[in-house]
């Protein structure tokens, strides 16, 4: 697949809120998070540690006892289960709790910031950051030629446990999940590591030797919470400034948990906005397997009952992301549709912030619509428990 022209870089970035291509300078290359600085690429570092550990596992044949003892692992406060491999155990005893520099404080009133704006989390995480996944082709080869690409259901309904336990009020207490969601994530992405390296599909399709690589993840993060904070702004939600922070110090957690190096951690949005724009900007392109996985999620999303027609649906892809990214995807067009969408969808995020004092027409239609995406999030509209993460033992069965 050909590479973007200059003036499409510069014209999706625009479109999705990010800062200019031109002069960006990623956060590594400056004065890192711990205040030291390093010249190390994030594109060559990956998780030795738990690397060596899984791909052990997987060569002995132990995954699937391993995966059986860790089903009763679920809250952050569990303790380890009994039965896991001593060596394994041990990781998971150091790895398994917040970093020295986490902010309880911070995740708290992040917690509650994800509460008061979670109508419109649910939407961008969804609809925005999900659908944007498929073109980013690193990303969109690993997932299709992996073991999740071949049940997109399980893998959404597991991508969505994740974006839930993260936005979760209890998310880093105690009571939460998201730490051991984590660090069950992070397990797994060691697990394909050692995985789709074997398979000639997508090594014929992507040029990197070795997946998910510390730069792999930091563009998941900006396609995700820097993408996020920008639609946000975009769309004129009230943030107060501590909102704003609290709301990046959860993300950068969450990557910490991943996997990611203090180090390649933007510490703050102006950082992440600049490295966004050098790291996932330029690399945004369809790939056969993206549009596939597209088509697959919107399919997904579709089965919900949404309220709107399929049309709306493919429409507020586009407009959360670009119609650049919406023909890339062949998504037909609905012009009614996207008529309604550019002049309801301002009015209802008004209404509910208290900024328009009459109830805009089209208010519940948009209502139902932001309420069936949010199910998503609850084990693809199914129940609000959680799903459970598993070691994959193979890619998927045709690569």
């Amino acid at each position: 697949m050909s590479s973007l022209s200059r003036r499409s870089i510069l014209s999706l970035g625009a479109a999705l809120g990010l800062a200019s291509v031109a002069g960006a300078v990623p956060a590594w290359a400056r004065s890192a998070a711990a205040g030291t600085s390093t010249a190390t690429d994030p594109w060559w570092v990956w998780d030795d540690a738990v690397d060596r550990l899984v791909a052990a596992l997987l060569d002995s044949g132990q995954v699937p006892a391993v995966n059986s003892a860790m089903r009763s692992w679920v809250n952050n406060s569990d303790p380890l289960p009994d039965g896991l491999p001593a060596d394994l155990a041990a990781y998971l005893q150091q790895v398994n709790q917040l970093p020295s520099w986490a902010d309880r404080t911070k995740l708290r009133l992040a917690a509650d910031f994800n509460r008061r704006k979670d109508t419109y989390l649910f939407m961008l995480y969804g609809l925005g950051s999900g659908i944007m996944s498929t073109v980013i082709p690193r990303e969109a080869t690993a997932v299709y030629w992996s073991a999740g690409g071949a049940n997109m259901k399980d893998r959404a309904a597991k991508t969505f446990t994740f974006g839930y336990d993260l936005s979760e009020v209890s998310a880093f207490e105690p009571t939460g999940q998201f730490v051991v969601t984590a660090n069950k994530t992070r397990l797994v992405h060691a697990a394909v590591r050692h995985l789709l390296p074997r398979s000639p599909h997508w090594r014929a399709a992507n040029e990197e030797q070795i997946p998910i690589s510390n730069g792999d993840i930091l563009v998941t993060f900006h396609s995700l919470g820097t993408f996020v904070h920008r639609k946000l702004l975009e769309w004129h939600v009230p943030m107060s400034a501590a909102d704003e922070d609290a709301f990046l110090h959860m993300w950068q957690v969450a990557i910490h948990l991943l996997g990611v190096r203090d180090e390649f951690i933007p510490r703050t949005w102006a950082e992440a906005d600049a490295q966004s724009a050098q790291v996932l900007t330029p690399i945004l392109n369809p790939t056969p397997e993206g549009k596939e996985l597209a088509k697959e999620l919107l399919g997904l999303t579709a089965q919900v009952d949404l309220g709107v027609t399929r049309g709306f649906l493919n429409e507020f892809v586009r407009y959360v992301l670009s119609n650049e990214i919406g023909d890339w995807l062949e998504l037909p067009r609905d012009y009614a549709a996207a008529a309604l969408i550019r002049t309801g969808w301002p009015a209802y995020i008004a209404f509910r912030e208290g900024l328009l004092p009459v109830m805009p027409a089209g208010f519940y239609l948009f209502d139902q619509f932001v309420r069936a995406i949010a199910m998503l999030f609850l084990n693809n509209g199914t129940s609000p428990t959680s799903t459970p993460i598993t070691i994959p033992t193979a890619n998927r069965p045709e690569a």
